[in-house]
Order: structure tokens, then sequence, then C-alpha cells
């Protein structure tokens, strides 16, 4: 079920959210927790290409399952790991201890990433990943310059390379990619795949939004009720007074 390669590669990375971002123009993202499809999708990628890494911590199995309307089997079948059960926490499989051993720095827990650096940033990161020999990974990032991670959807996105312009003073400024090898997804489909990954991950940081969205849909209806009662009240009170 898991993508390997995608696992090794982000046994590499520090975090995504570890170190400061480049000055790199942010591209809007559509963010919308009520798309219960899109939160779906966005899991089913989160689970093969990014747990065996990064843990989401606050996160329980049971929860991601409730919310999302996921069928509990589904989850037990196809996005937990063997020996986990469905109350668990959504831990990664890597030691810390040994993560640090091995490359320095242990992979962040994502479950907070989105607040931290905001959808529009994890959106753009995303598909900002181009080829560069000149790093130990082979790969670099527009938004995170020199960043150690590898691009883990690079099957899915194709290898990219940038464009680059130079003004008259001599200052570089990314202009467009050119994809140099092919990708299992058009543009478009990389593109509405980010979006429910970032989508999730929104999520992820503020699962609580689901249910104060809920709770606030039937405040509204019972306003609405009462404004109706209190006004036709006030026609009842004033009718003697006229």
């Amino acid at each position: 079920m898991r993508n390997a390669l995608a696992a090794f590669m982000l046994l590499l990375t520090p975090a995504i959210a570890a170190g400061a971002g480049g000055e790199a123009h942010l591209d809007k993202v559509d963010i919308n927790v009520s798309d219960t499809a899109s939160l779906q999708r966005g899991a089913k990628i989160f689970v093969n290409f990014c747990l065996s890494c990064h843990s989401a911590s606050y996160m329980r199995y049971q929860r991601l399952a409730d919310d999302l309307d996921i069928d509990e089997e589904i989850v037990k079948q196809d996005m937990m790991f063997a020996g986990d059960k469905i109350g668990d926490l959504m831990i990664a499989t890597m030691p810390t201890a040994d993560a640090k051993e091995w490359f320095g720095v242990a992979p962040p827990d994502l479950s907070l990433v989105a607040r931290s650096r905001g959808p529009d940033y994890l959106y753009t990161y995303l598909r900002s990943f181009y080829l560069d020999d000149t790093t130990p990974s082979g790969w670099n990032n527009l938004v995170f310059p020199n960043v150690a991670m590898p691009h883990a959807l690079y099957e899915w996105q194709g290898n990219q390379k940038p464009v680059f312009i130079v003004d008259e003073h001599g200052n570089k400024k990314f202009e467009r990619f050119e994809l140099v090898k092919t990708a299992q997804l058009t543009p478009e489909e990389y593109d509405t795949a980010m979006r429910d990954l970032t989508n999730f991950l929104v999520y992820l940081a503020e699962p609580a939004k689901l249910v104060r969205y809920e709770i606030g849909f039937w405040v509204m209806i019972f306003l609405l009720v009462m404004i109706a009662l209190t006004y036709a009240l006030k026609k009842e009170y004033w009718r003697d007074v006229h």
C-alpha cells in the first residue's frame, strides 16, 4: 500500500516546518474542510507518502474515520500500519532516536504544520521542487531554498527545472518551470492532488473546525427562528399601543 520509495526519500528530510522559507511567490489554494471527498483523498496521500516518516501525533485513526466518513474497515486495511489499533494515534514507524542517529534530525510531526506555515505555503511548496545537481539530494525547492527533502512525489509531478530571468541589476527571478521528464499525472491532476493534501493538513491542524461548522449551522438556524418569533412578539405587544 505504501510507496516504499517515498518512505525512503522522506527519511532523509529535515522538517518541512524546520527552517525559514524563501521569498517565493505563494500560490493561493482553495481550502474547504467541509469538502469530505477532498479530505478523504488527502488522507490517502498522507498515509501513503508521509506517515511512514512524519507522525500526526494529535490525531487518532478513530477520529479520522469518524470525521471524514471513512469506514473503519477501510481505515484498518488501507490506512494503518500492521499492529496499530483503531484508537491509536497516527505515529510514524521510524523511531525518533534512530532518525537522529542516521540523519542528524528526526522528521517533524506534521500535526500543526498548516497552522505554522499556512495553506498557501504548503500548497506552493509541494509543487515547487526542481532538479538541482548542486544539492546532496539532487533536488531543491523555490519556497524553501536548499531544502534537504527530496521530492517524494516526483513520479506524480515529473522532473522539472526552473527557468530564471536576469534583470538589469543582475538579480535572478523565477519565470516558469520546464518539465524534463514525463509524469504520471497531468499538471492539473497534480495540482488537485496537492490541494487535497493541503486541505487534509489544514483539517489535521484543527479538526474541531468540522464540529464548529456543524454547530454553527444549527446556531444560525436557531437565531433565525428566534428573530422571527421575537419580531412576531414585538408586533403583538405594539398592536394594543397603537
